[in-house]
């Protein structure tokens, strides 16, 4: 009898420890509604201590909304799997919680006993998605709205949040695709105009002879068809005016849109007044400053004012550690989007991830998710395979190009003796097979498919050359 205790003792060591190691949040109540499993995950996602929940009610711990119902309550009572289901709830303490919820009933001898939910967390995504539903003003994005822990991204944050209490101009410079624009409304939004309008323009977007109209206002019968309109910075009146791509602005306009930022006045084409605005200015660039005035696409006196506040945006390659979150963030969009269940990605890819320069930065990475996740069917994580074939490509030309680098070594390595043909494309194609297989775990299918050749092709190649998964 004590073997017996001790082996169920055991197990249930076992099974607490998986449970609290999967990266999802696992609820389960019986018949009576009360809490008897509940892991790590699913206290991060409640913002909860198991403590506070086991043994519990779970309406004694948590409340819905009017209108809805628990899931878990739902299924314990009737017997249906769901599948995929959102949810929104609050926990002790008024925090609201949006989960998406596979809730199964356990039953036993055709009894229903309890039930158990698989949760997966999108509160964050959930509230950036009312926000870009119910914008506020003109913009959707706040500081919560940006992904990431790494060092470089948290102090330009942190920087970003002290200019929200000033009306200084504010300079952001960074390559495109590091998200300007999101950095430009999360200080808007956090400032005490966050109330007003906020008006975005790219300078590049439209040639001089109509920008200059659209910035400055136009007096009836100043041109050919003419009419009277206020300009941009008008219509901002009290908010913020964001000039995206300032740089691809002509030296001429850049002049007068240092006129209207001294004097605080704008004059409309055509016109003789005059008119006061109160208007902070936003500005991006997409190079370096320096370079835009050496070059003369940047007047110095405008960068000098502009860059009251300079805010440095750093490339994705400068922050590598916060790829996992974003792809994470990326996944749950296009999953609440695209009514999927894809739940993350293999080591190897993002080991991938991690080595890429991305030139095109996060908007770069989340085209390749979206890519991806449009090509997967019914797995549940993210492999080589279903990255689009444009970005596999430009992984087996770097692969190709390290393999250059290593048949070089090869003949440092046999001592600038000149191999003969047949050995030296042996050695290169053993070496190139064996990182590929590497890449994909040693799976052949996914190794062939990667290669451009048959499976058995792929097999016959590694008979020939004798090459052999590691340890076997």
């Amino acid at each position: 009898m004590n073997g017996n205790h001790r082996q169920i003792n055991l197990k249930n060591k076992f099974f607490q420890r998986i449970v609290d190691e999967i990266d999802v949040g696992v609820h389960a109540i019986n018949h009576e509604g009360k809490t008897i499993i509940y892991n790590k995950k699913m206290g991060e996602i409640e913002g909860m201590h198991f403590h506070d929940v086991l043994d519990k009610s779970l309406l004694d711990v948590f409340s819905f909304n009017k209108n809805e119902d628990s899931t878990l309550l739902d299924v314990l009572r009737n017997g249906t799997i769901i599948k995929n289901a959102k949810q929104t709830y609050f926990n002790n303490q008024g925090k609201e919680i949006t989960t998406i919820n596979d809730t199964i009933p356990i039953e036993e001898g055709g009894v229903r006993i309890g039930a158990i939910e698989i949760a997966r967390d999108v509160t964050k995504l959930e509230k950036l998605i009312r926000e870009n539903m119910n914008k506020k003003g003109n913009t959707r994005y706040t500081f919560d709205s940006i992904i990431g822990s790494s060092f470089e991204i948290q102090e330009v944050i942190e920087a970003s949040k002290r200019a929200t209490r000033t009306t200084s101009s504010v300079l952001i410079v960074g390559e495109t695709g590091t998200g300007k624009e999101l950095f430009a409304q999360s200080i808007h939004n956090g400032s005490n105009r966050s109330e007003k309008p906020f008006i975005s323009q790219n300078c590049a977007a439209l040639p001089d002879s109509l920008i200059e109209g659209i910035l400055f206002g136009t007096k009836k019968g100043a041109f050919t068809g003419a009419i009277e309109r206020p300009g941009l910075f008008e219509q901002a009146e009290g908010g913020t005016l964001l000039l995206d791509e300032l740089n691809s602005l002509n030296p001429a306009l850049q002049a007068k849109l240092l006129r209207v930022i001294q004097e605080k006045t704008v004059r409309r084409i055509g016109d003789t007044k005059d008119r006061e605005i109160d208007v902070r200015i936003l500005a991006t660039i997409n190079e370096d400053p320096i370079d835009a005035i050496s070059q003369g696409r940047i007047r110095k006196d405008l960068y000098y004012r502009l860059s009251v506040v300079s805010l440095f945006i750093p490339p994705l390659r400068e922050r590598k550690s916060d790829i996992h979150d974003l792809v994470q963030f990326f996944i749950e969009k296009y999953n609440h989007l695209f009514g999927m269940n894809v739940t993350g990605i293999d080591d190897n890819v993002l080991h991938v991830f991690e080595q890429y320069d991305w030139p095109g930065n996060i908007r770069e990475l989340e085209h390749i998710i979206e890519g991806t996740m449009n090509l997967i069917d019914k797995e549940d994580k993210i492999s080589y395979v279903h990255l689009p074939i444009h970005f596999r490509n430009k992984q087996q030309l770097k692969g190709e190009s390290a393999l250059s680098t290593q048949s070089d070594n090869l003949l440092v390595q046999k001592g600038r003796q000149i191999l003969p043909l047949d050995q030296y494309m042996k050695e290169a194609e053993t070496y190139y097979l064996n990182k590929v297989l590497q890449l994909h775990n040693f799976n052949i299918t996914q190794a062939a498919k990667t290669l451009g050749m048959s499976r058995q092709n792929l097999q016959y190649r590694l008979k020939k050359y004798k090459i052999i998964k590691t340890g076997q």
